[in-house]
């Protein structure tokens, strides 16, 4: 069973920023978080600032050519955060190859194009879809699993759809 989504205005990168620092105290070792949206429409930027919030300084690049960049962290309740994109994989079994079942046993990872997972999502994740809208763009987040109760406390600012 899912949550009943919860839509947040991103107008600019600074409440993309917002949203970020909002959700990284709920996160926990283990989590996962599964970022869709078209190209552009704000999945790195997102994962760029998560990771950026949690105490990284190093440069932040995409790992769409590289596929995984890990990230160690030290004032989380997670050591670590693997950031994959997907978007170039060519079937989804090669994402256990790069580590998966690693990031979500000891850390926190983050999935941009999940889709190319195929059936292979676990239960208990978060999804945030990243659209345009009139005004920049949004984001429509569902939790599933142990991520319907904890949602609840990211609402604030949130309309529910």
């Amino acid at each position: 069973m899912t949550s009943d989504p919860l839509t947040f205005p991103l107008p600019d990168l600074d409440a993309t920023l917002r949203l970020a620092q909002d959700l990284l105290p709920l996160l926990q070792p283990g989590d996962l978080v599964l970022l869709y949206g078209d190209l552009g429409a704000g999945k790195t930027a997102f994962a760029r600032f998560l990771i950026q919030t949690s105490g990284v300084r190093d440069e932040v690049p995409s790992p769409t050519f590289t596929l995984v960049q890990t990230y160690h962290v030290e004032n989380c309740s997670f050591d670590a955060i693997w950031h994959f994109d997907l978007y170039r994989l060519e079937a989804s079994e090669e994402v256990w190859e790069l580590g998966l079942e690693d990031a979500l046993d000891r850390g926190l990872t983050l999935i941009e194009w999940p889709e190319r997972l195929g059936g292979d999502i676990p239960e208990d994740h978060i999804a945030i879809h990243f659209d345009f809208a009139e005004t920049g763009r949004r984001a429509k987040i569902i939790g599933a699993g142990s991520w319907r109760d904890r949602l609840q406390h990211l609402g604030i600012g949130a309309t529910t759809t």
